[in-house]
Formats: C-alpha cells, sequence, structure tokens
C-alpha cells in the first residue's frame, strides 16, 4: 500500500476513534453482543453527503440474523466508491438480545479516504432505545477515490425474503 493510502486511512480511523467518547450508549455498562457485518453498495458521493444501501449479518454466538438498510452521510463526502465492508462490534445492555433488535436509525460519525484503496470507520449509537453501540472492529475496507468527514445516519431492518 502506497504510504499517502496509509497516512489517509490512519488519519480517518484515528478522528473516527478520537471521537469515540462523543457517541456512547445510554447505558452505564454495555457487553458484546456481537459482530454485525455489512456489505455496501458503492456508489458517488456529493460534496454534501451520500446515500448507500446495505446488506448486513449479525452473528450473535453462532445465531445469524440478515438486516437490509440504508447509510446517508451529511457533511464533506466527495469521490466514488466501489463496494465496502464495514465490521462493527455490538455493544448493547445485554448479549442476550431478542431477534430483530438491531432494527432502528443509528447516528454518529464517519471518516474515510480512499485512493485507490483505503478505509474508515464509522461509530454509531441507536436501535433500541439509544442502547446499542455500533463500535468499529477493523477499518472499513473500500476502492475508488473519495474523502469523508460527516455524521452518519443509519436505517436497519430485519431483512425479509418474502418482500
Amino acid at each position: 500500500m502506497k504510504p499517502y493510502v496509509r497516512y489517509a486511512v490512519a488519519g480517518a480511523s484515528a478522528i473516527c476513534f478520537g471521537l469515540a467518547p462523543v457517541a456512547q450508549a445510554k447505558p452505564e455498562s454495555t457487553v458484546r453482543a456481537g459482530v454485525l457485518t455489512c456489505s455496501v453498495e458503492g456508489g458517488a458521493s456529493f460534496i454534501f453527503g451520500s446515500t448507500k444501501d446495505m446488506r448486513c449479518v449479525f452473528d450473535s454466538e453462532g445465531r445469524k440474523e440478515r438486516y437490509v438498510g440504508r447509510i446517508d452521510k451529511f457533511g464533506v463526502d466527495i469521490g466514488i466508491t466501489g463496494k465496502s465492508v464495514l465490521v462493527w462490534t455490538v455493544l448493547a445492555p445485554t448479549d442476550n438480545l431478542s431477534a430483530g433488535s438491531l432494527s432502528g436509525e443509528y447516528i454518529g460519525i464517519s471518516a474515510d479516504a480512499s485512493i485507490g484503496v483505503g478505509g474508515g470507520a464509522n461509530l454509531l449509537v441507536g436501535g433500541s432505545n439509544d442502547t446499542i453501540s455500533l463500535q468499529p472492529l477493523s477499518a472499513q475496507a473500500q476502492t475508488g477515490l473519495n474523502a469523508a468527514l460527516a455524521v452518519a445516519a443509519l436505517k436497519l431492518q430485519v431483512f425479509d425474503e418474502r418482500s
């Protein structure tokens, strides 16, 4: 990986992780409830934001739930990206979440950069009464040419194959 790409990824990750205390779930104590992995559609970003569809799998001790969603970014978000993958650790008041518990709206911060290849991180809070926190487990992996530092809004709903 070229040095400038590495610096861009490191900078974007540092911004998100540095702002981590800003976005915390309401409960005083949280536990790791599982991992949410999302495949995000590629597309163009405009100066003031972007909207991208995603498909996700929540894995909680072998139990898997499928979700669909949309992530909207508001702020500086310029460029074009290919498909990307986001992986979050899901923190919640309990590690025994009921089916569909991740459905809902989340808000937080997002930073990413790509020149050919790149990455970023998204830290979000929301879900069931704002008690669920999506913490970046690993940097977002993406390809394209873009830069973003924005407020991110994520809406998740259980995937219904009959729809």
